[in-house]
């Protein structure tokens, strides 16, 4: 018989090493679960704690044998040809079977128990249990694990006080059971750092660089899950057909696997990611590595730095002296683990309807490349079928009511649905007198309940809402009434144009105006890394101010330093606006576009903020009453403001991120 070639040899061999491997019988962690709740809401507490910690055993058992069959499956591909695909889904089969000791659907759990092991809800329960227990270790150790993750919980913040305060309670009971390594490493290394020992933080740096590296693999080995259905939806809708199911998941799973970046860079507890996570230890280590006299592999972590930013001035000198302390002929690379594809990303443009009721216009997709041979590139033939499949709607392009206006930006250009950008809304005149007004009228804080810094104590904020402008133009000498009533105008030119370009024959309301500036605090600046206005998306959701559909910021000057607007998609910001005088830049108010302000750190930025309904019901009827006054003398624009105050009783809105969810990043200048 002729020998067996070397890769069918080698492909039976993991065959074999997967059936030989005595199946676990993982109990499903969901039912585990239910049992232990059920067991706690009966206070039998014994049994809760031990399905409970099994739950957690059998969660952490499943997402290792996923992690373990499809890196062994991955390498069975890579010596497999067209029938890859098909192998690979057999050999997943048959080791998930084989380390589970049931079909792998058994394993499957719903959202909302997932998102509950997500947020290490389990160990909220076990706490208690354990302290019904007297086990009084565990049960500290649980409520620590818990309250690492969910460092808001105000009942958890309470049992963690009496805890410290109870004798008996020793200070290593205080342990985070899911403590990741990569974070405890990178903490320790950059105490390290920041203490000028050198040494120490290269060891430390250099293990956390590998344990997040192992973790970024291991999340994204986990993408490659089933699809998931969005649970909410209860009406039948009609099946995809081939190329929109293969679309759908190979997004999903391309958006995932871009997500796992920011997963492993976000400290459990907090709402953002650490900024530059990966290249942050490369910088590190590479100056930590000079300081020890190792120039050879601080030159390679330098390199491999500016793969991520090629034109990192004072990372490029560096290079340069490395160089020539090494010699010229020295070759000098990047890291291997660093260039593996996969820890970069690719822009690539795919009209996707994400949102049936919203249009959708082309946007750019930041996608991760699929490490592996078993996956290849992605293949821009089946790309350009996937996005072709799905529904895409014309980008909204209405006929401007105004001549002399330009569209400056659209949808498209700024890598998003529904956004856009005018220019010449005011003339520079018009600018100067309502920059007038806000000296003249503008109250610190008006808005956000006289707070002098609502977002960044490194700025001073000052608000004028329109209702206030009317009452000072009559009462005040200082305020002519002809700039409140330009406030009135600009607002109102400013509904018309975004009414015609987004909703032509839809009417738009007034929800809420408010002209403000943020200035600079000149002795707060120094090594600030925040924003003026943290990156947040408004959704339609409840208790958010949900019938709210367009929002628009029309800007009065350029004269200061900083102070851009941007909109982000998971950690890459996809647009930017500068502001200038006569500009408006409005976008659909929801998740569809999360955005921020850069810090303003120098100068004043003054604009009014224009938020816009459809509901009639929710219209600030001040401004519709003051709307249809327009044309009167100053005494009647005052009193029709004092006629619909009585009629305004909704409650104004005292914090904007109130109405919006903070994403998991902030951009830093």
């Amino acid at each position: 018989m002729a020998p067996l070639p070397c890769f069918l040899l080698l492909l039976l061999l993991l065959r074999a090493a997967s059936a030989t491997s005595p199946p676990s019988r993982l109990a499903p962690y969901d039912l585990l679960y239910a049992d232990g709740v059920r067991a706690y809401f009966a206070r039998d507490w014994g049994r809760a704690a031990e399905l409970l910690q099994r739950s957690l055993h059998s969660y952490a058992g499943l997402r290792a044998a996923r992690r373990s069959c499809r890196a062994s499956c991955r390498r069975e591909a890579a010596f497999l040809g067209r029938s890859a695909g098909l192998r690979r889904a057999d050999c997943l089969q048959h080791c998930l079977g084989g380390r589970l000791g049931a079909a792998p659907s058994a394993h499957r759990a719903s959202l909302a128990v997932r998102r509950d092991f997500e947020q290490r809800e389990p160990y909220n329960y076990l706490q208690v249990a354990f302290f019904q227990l007297k086990k009084l270790d565990q049960a500290v150790s649980a409520a620590h694990t818990f309250f690492v993750a969910n460092p808001q919980h105000l009942q958890m913040r309470e049992d963690m006080e009496k805890y410290r305060r109870m004798s008996g309670v020793k200070a290593d009971n205080f342990r985070d059971l899911e403590a990741a390594p990569h974070w405890e490493a990178y903490e320790a290394g950059v105490q390290h750092y920041n203490a000028d020992e050198y040494l120490q933080a290269v060891d430390r740096l250099e293990e956390s660089l590998r344990e997040a590296l192992s973790a970024l693999e291991e999340c994204r080995a986990l993408c490659e899950g089933p699809l998931e259905e969005e649970e909410e939806e209860e009406e039948e809708e009609m099946q995809p057909g081939l190329y929109e199911a293969i679309a759908a998941h190979y997004i999903q799973v391309l958006k995932c696997r871009q997500q796992c970046v920011l997963d492993i860079a976000t400290k459990p507890g907090r709402i953002s990611a650490t900024e530059d996570f990966i290249p942050s230890h490369l910088d590190l280590l590479q100056f930590a590595y000079d300081q020890v006299g190792n120039q050879a592999l601080a030159a390679e972590c330098a390199a491999s730095y500016l793969l991520f930013y090629p034109t990192d001035e004072p990372v490029l000198e560096k290079m340069k002296q490395y160089q020539t302390e090494l010699g010229e002929d020295t070759t000098v690379t990047a890291r291997e683990v660093v260039t593996i594809p996969g820890l970069y990303f690719l822009a690539l443009p795919c009209p996707i309807q994400q949102d049936p009721s919203v249009l959708s216009s082309q946007r750019m997709y930041s996608v991760s490349l699929l490490p592996g041979p078993g996956w290849g590139l992605v293949s821009e033939g089946f790309l350009s079928k996937a996005c072709s499949s799905l529904s895409v709607l014309p980008s909204p392009t209405g006929p401007l009511p105004f001549e002399g206006i330009t569209v400056t930006m659209d949808s498209r250009q700024m890598n998003g649905t529904h956004r856009v950008v005018f220019d010449r809304v005011l003339t520079e005149s018009e600018c100067k007198d309502l920059l007038r007004l806000t000296k003249a009228a503008a109250g610190t804080g008006d808005g956000y309940r006289a707070r002098r810094s609502p977002h960044t104590p490194h700025e001073r904020f000052e608000g004028l809402t329109v209702l206030k402008a009317t009452q000072v133009s009559g009462s005040n000498g200082d305020v002519d009434w002809r700039d409140a009533k330009l406030l009135l105008q600009a607002s109102e030119k400013s509904r018309k144009i975004i009414e015609s370009y987004f909703t032509p024959g839809k009417k738009l309301h007034f929800s809420f105006t408010h002209l403000v500036c943020r200035t600079a605090v000149e002795e707060e600046q120094e090594g600030r890394m925040d924003l003026s206005h943290p990156v947040h998306e408004c959704w339609k959701e409840p208790p958010a101010y949900v019938y709210r559909d367009y929002s628009g910021i029309l800007y009065l000057n350029d004269d200061f330093q900083g102070g851009g607007l941007f909109f982000t998609e998971m950690d890459a910001v996809t647009a930017k606006v500068r502001p200038k005088c006569g500009r408006l830049v409005a976008f659909s108010s929801g998740k569809e576009n999360p955005h921020g302000v850069r810090a303003v750190s120098r100068g004043r930025r003054c604009a009014i903020a224009l938020w816009y309904t459809h509901s009639q019901e929710h219209a600030d009827l001040v401004i519709q009453g003051q709307r249809r006054e327009l044309e009167e003398e100053p005494g009647d624009i005052q009193e029709q403001g004092r006629s619909h105050i009585q009629e305004f009783k909704k409650e104004k809105p005292l914090n904007f991120l109130g109405a919006c969810k903070l994403q998991n990043l902030e951009i830093g200048m």
